[in-house]
């Protein structure tokens, strides 16, 4: 029964510790020119918080290697997700086109004009229209992904020369 008295008393005295650590580790951070000793009051270190307005933190990095094999990863999986897109897209144009009759209109106006043996209808059809994109898209993946890691390696070469992009990241 006595264990369970003494347990907020020392629940207290490890929060006080936790608070000076706190402290003292906020001031590192935040670059406070004097030290605080460990006997002054619970209360100081409220009122030198309450004062003192906390310096944002900045640190400099440099982008220096890009790795190739992550780059054609992730391009390759973008350019899927676009491909998914662009088939959905002329699916949906399709069908809007379809709905105002776009398609029959234009194939009687190459029927009127003569030209008998050229039928729209078969040229233009959903299957023939996304199978064209299907195949443009599956050639747009590869392109892509290509291209990517080709900058990838050109990245690479030219921050070996000029030593990277540089980047100031903050903390307000």
């Amino acid at each position: 029964m006595s264990d369970n008295l003494n347990e907020p008393a020392e629940h207290a005295a490890a929060h006080e510790g936790r608070e000076a650590r706190s402290a003292a580790s906020h001031r590192m951070a935040y670059g406070a020119s004097e030290p605080v000793s460990a006997a002054a009051s619970p209360a100081a270190p409220a009122q030198a918080r309450a004062r003192r307005v906390p310096r944002a933190r900045r640190m400099k990095l440099s982008l220096t290697h890009v790795d190739p094999w992550s780059v054609a990863k992730v391009s390759f999986l973008l350019a899927i997700a676009g491909a998914i897109i662009q088939i959905v897209a002329v699916a949906l144009i399709w069908g809007l086109l379809n709905v105002i009759g776009l398609f029959d209109s234009v194939n009687d106006m190459v029927s009127n004009t003569g030209l008998s043996g050229l039928d729209l209808n078969n040229i233009l059809s959903l299957p023939t229209v996304l199978s064209a994109t299907t195949i443009l898209s599956i050639f747009e993946v590869v392109l892509i992904m290509v291209l990517a890691t080709i900058g990838a390696f050109l990245y690479n070469v030219v921050c070996a020369l000029v030593g990277g992009i540089h980047v100031t990241l903050g903390d307000d």
